[in-house]
């Protein structure tokens, strides 16, 4: 039995079928630049996931959803006569060319950290060519799209880069103590919901500085710390079912005496 191998054009293809306004799918013909982004990011979250946990099977699959979503937005953009997928393929390899002088060109660099240099001078005269010279920040072109903690990350990683940083991780932790009392006076005065938005916000962002300084990914801190969360409170749960009472039903104390039960089991393997 010969195996259908489907390629890059059958998916452009299938795309095309499911936005045509008459035979298409209903669902996919409504849709717009606005109402998919938000599957476009949760797509990309799942493909972090999938390689968190080494499951490539899945991450091929979850490779193929994220493509999906590239497709969709080329698909609507050449609907409009803006762009379309072949546009979006001939940017980026012309991207990763201009941006690779090294590889795809004769220039040298001795190390990694000019390589770093030249490639924020190449990012640089990119955005002088879109008419954002007047722009000089060393914090310019840090996109707004991201999400906050990365954005977080990025902005403290080009202050960096013209020496408005910490020397080491001490200070920071100096700075993460100065900001959490901050946020304890706050709720001693009354808590103000502004005010403590704005201190609860000065300590994420010390938190995503403290995870730099110690080479830390953020993002993969918290998500081992919601899985373990997740597998400690099912184990919580598991005991409870098996006292034959629910969570629930358990008070605060008792539920704690589980979760030391949970978190007790788990050093003792």
């Amino acid at each position: 039995m010969t195996i259908t191998r489907h390629t890059l054009a059958d998916l452009l293809t299938i795309m095309a079928r499911l936005r045509d306004p008459e035979h298409g799918c209903p669902w996919d013909v409504q849709q717009d630049f606005d109402s998919i982004a938000a599957y476009t990011l949760e797509e990309a979250y799942e493909v972090v996931d999938a390689i968190d946990r080494r499951d490539w099977d899945d991450l091929r699959d979850e490779l193929g959803d994220l493509l999906l979503q590239v497709a969709f937005h080329a698909r609507m953009a050449e609907e409009r006569g803006l762009f379309d997928f072949a546009d979006v393929a001939d940017a980026i390899s012309n991207k990763m060319i201009r941006r690779h002088p090294h590889v795809f060109g004769d220039t040298h660099y001795d190390d990694l950290d000019a390589q770093k240099r030249a490639w924020d001078e190449i990012k640089a005269a990119e955005r002088a060519a879109k008419g954002d010279a007047h722009d000089d920040s060393a914090l310019a072109g840090v996109s707004h799209g991201l999400p906050e903690w990365k954005r977080a990350l990025k902005l403290q990683q080009r202050a960096a880069g013209v020496g408005f940083d910490w020397p080491d991780h001490r200070p920071v932790l100096d700075k993460l103590a100065e900001e959490v009392d901050e946020v304890r006076a706050e709720f001693d005065a009354g808590a103000d919901p502004a005010r403590l938005e704005d201190e609860i916000g000065d300590v994420l962002f010390v938190m995503v500085n403290l995870a730099r300084h110690a080479g830390v990914d953020f993002s993969r801190a918290l998500r081992h710390a919601n899985a373990k969360f997740e597998r400690r409170f099912r184990g919580m749960e598991a005991l409870a079912r098996a006292e034959g009472r629910g969570m629930a039903a358990h008070d605060l104390s008792a539920q704690e005496a589980l979760w030391q039960c949970v978190k007790a089991a788990e050093k003792g393997k």
